[in-house]
């Protein structure tokens, strides 16, 4: 689980400027921070051959989901689902990430109704008429990391689980829209994402966060989903990480299991919904990698 880091308020400072031809990565990230800037580290910029590696991890990694969604159905167990993504991403070509990660017992995380994240999948957990759930899912495809998840409804949803999902989905479209090169700043998706969560009277998780991915499952920088707007690092073409807000019903207070160590529940039995993009940054705007 990645912990939330305390954000620190930036200078007030003019436009940044762009690279100059012929300079290096680390030439000009030297020149923002001279300038005052808060910048990435030069670890965090993809070089355009990482990014191609990238690219096809997460689009690897959007045909497993998609194999998911192909397949899911009520009666089926979250075990079920675990072997779609077995199945699936070894006719890709790809290796679960999740497997064996620090301990992780399945290959994709499988999150019920109050579950927020880190949900292992089980034969004895049968999907029914009413529940929402969140398909979590990295695929490593050619060494490189692909990383997303979605939400998936059953049956007849309660109208609050409906519009839970709904807005979950927009915070976070609404967070890459927002999302401008040289401009943006990593506290504006939180900024975005807390306050659409709280306009509509939910709250979202502090804890736990977006990330770095591409060359490891988590890199930097951490993606905190509550922020402040021009707080944080600059944005800047060449990063790639996730946004994936978990956004609960009622209390944004959670506990991890003591028994397994890994299920992370709602504090007090609310809903709660995740959906994750992974994107990269680049000159002109954003594309998002998988989700």
């Amino acid at each position: 689980m990645i912990k939330a880091r305390r954000v620190i308020e930036r200078r007030d400072l003019p436009p940044p400027p762009r690279m100059d031809a012929g300079q290096t990565c680390e030439e000009y990230i030297k020149k923002l921070r001279a300038l005052g800037y808060r910048t990435p580290g030069v670890r965090m910029i993809k070089t355009p051959e990482q990014i191609e590696g990238c690219r096809e991890a997460g689009r690897i990694n959007s045909l497993v989901l998609d194999a998911v969604e192909k397949n899911i159905e009520i009666g089926m167990t979250t075990a079920d689902v675990d072997d779609i993504v077995v199945k699936a991403t070894k006719e890709y070509g790809g290796i679960a990430a999740c497997l064996g990660f620090e301990g992780f017992p399945r290959s994709v995380c499988t999150s019920r109704n109050n579950v927020v994240c880190h949900g292992i999948p089980s034969k004895k957990e049968r999907l029914s008429d009413g529940d929402i759930l969140n398909v979590d899912c990295t695929t490593i495809y050619g060494g490189y990391y692909g990383d997303a998840s979605r939400m998936f409804t059953f049956g007849e949803i309660s109208h609050e689980a409906g519009r839970l999902v709904k807005t979950t989905r927009e915070a976070v479209e609404l967070a890459v829209g927002a999302i401008r090169p040289y401009e943006s700043h990593l506290g504006d998706i939180g900024y975005y994402i807390n306050r659409h969560a709280r306009q509509a009277g939910y709250s979202v998780v502090r804890e736990i966060g977006g990330h770095g991915v591409g060359l490891a499952m988590h890199e930097d920088p951490y993606v905190c989903h509550v922020g402040s707007l021009g707080s944080g690092m600059l944005l800047l073409p060449g990063m790639i990480f996730t946004i994936e807000p978990m956004i609960n019903q009622r209390s944004s207070r959670v506990y991890v299991d003591e028994h397994d160590g890994w299920t992370v529940y709602t504090s007090d039995g609310g809903l709660s919904a995740q959906i994750e993009y992974e994107i990269l940054i680049k000159e002109d705007g954003v594309e998002i990698l998988s989700k």
